[in-house]
């Protein structure tokens, strides 16, 4: 079965178990390690509204773009100052960043730069239903998000907890963001090749966000 394939493979090649993370959630990483996570995962953040709209632009049916559509603003907000973002770069000063000098992205390391335009490419060339399935690592981000917000707050009192805003609200909104790609992606991969695929595009995004905690790993430690 689909779901059975798709959590198996997710929960097999899902970066929740790269030694970055653990360090991060164990308490491990230094000041410089964490905010170099913040700065690079910023770039992430800054393509996800543009591989939605790249999604949105694979679709003809109005109804399947009006669900969607909510993700780009949920990303770039309704206005300025509003929307995950702006809540990012909020974090980024809680950490001792400069916001403009984040959102400049001049100090990414090329290998998470790499990474994520590898996923926007990933949904420019791959089918619609291909693009939505690898989306749903989201699917396992809840649980992530969950487990971030509690080890930040024990073990990185330094960073004020209003700066969290972004980690607690991903929690909720994760998870109704993978209802409706897994609806999707039940709904249209209706062959064995279709299947196929789908699982394939969601190993290929795990392997995207485990590569770039490799490259962050390499230029900050925290890794091993």
């Amino acid at each position: 079965m689909l779901l059975e394939r798709m959590r198996a493979e997710g929960r097999a090649h899902y970066h929740d178990r790269h030694p970055f993370h653990l360090a991060m959630h164990e308490g491990r990483l230094d000041r410089r390690q964490l905010q170099g996570w913040v700065l690079n995962r910023f770039y992430y953040q800054t393509r996800i509204p543009i591989k939605d709209a790249l999604i949105l632009s694979k679709s003809e049916d109005p109804v399947f773009r009006r669900l969607w559509l909510h993700r780009i603003v949920d990303h770039d907000g309704a206005r300025e100052g509003e929307g995950g973002l702006a809540d990012w770069l909020r974090l980024a000063a809680a950490v001792g960043l400069d916001p403009d000098d984040v959102q400049s992205l001049r100090q990414v390391v090329p290998g998470v730069r790499a990474a994520c335009d590898g996923y926007v490419e990933l949904v420019r060339t791959r089918s619609l239903v291909e693009a939505v399935a690898s989306s749903l690592t989201e699917f396992f981000a809840p649980d992530l998000m969950a487990r971030r917000l509690a080890a930040w707050e024990l073990h990185y009192p330094w960073v004020d907890r209003d700066a969290l805003a972004y980690f607690r609200g991903r929690v909720p909104r994760a998870r109704s963001d993978a209802e409706e790609a897994l609806a999707y992606v039940f709904a249209h991969a209706n062959t064995p090749a279709l299947e196929d695929a789908c699982v394939a595009a969601l190993v290929d995004k795990c392997r995207i966000l485990w590569s770039m905690l490799d490259a962050i790993a390499d230029a900050y430690g925290g890794g091993g």
